[in-house]
């Protein structure tokens, strides 16, 4: 299954207070954006932090995108992924209803994820 010109992605963290935590998400957006050019990013936070996701949503909806795909950036399923995320999200849904919204699930729930936290560990072993 290919990847269409009309779709997007969106980082989505929690935020926090000090800017300093938001580096990662920036590096983050970098990396894609260098690896998939083609292929819009924006980052969204939960709170504490802007854009927010409809924010994030309404600037991929002005660069045409017609797919979105939320990535959660947490480590797992809290109570903000299980109860404030889903409302988020059906708001959204609301709000833009001619656009194909879906979210992975939490990235520390993927093998893949998993995986590179115990190669990092790994190698922090002398």
């Amino acid at each position: 299954m290919g990847i269409s010109t009309l779709t997007g992605i969106i980082y989505f963290g929690h935020g926090a207070r000090d800017i300093r935590w938001r580096e990662p998400f920036d590096r983050l957006k970098e990396l894609w954006q260098s690896a998939h050019p083609n292929i819009p990013c924006e980052l969204a936070f939960l709170e504490m932090m802007n854009p927010s996701l409809e924010e994030a949503i309404q600037s991929l909806v002005d660069q045409s995108i017609q797919n979105i795909k939320i990535i959660p950036v947490f480590f797992g399923q809290g109570g903000h992924l299980r109860k404030d995320f889903p409302v988020l999200l059906d708001d959204a849904k609301l709000k833009f209803p001619n656009i194909e919204l879906s979210a992975s699930c939490a990235v520390g729930e993927s093998d893949l994820i998993l995986q590179a936290i115990l190669g990092f560990a790994f190698e922090q072993i002398d």
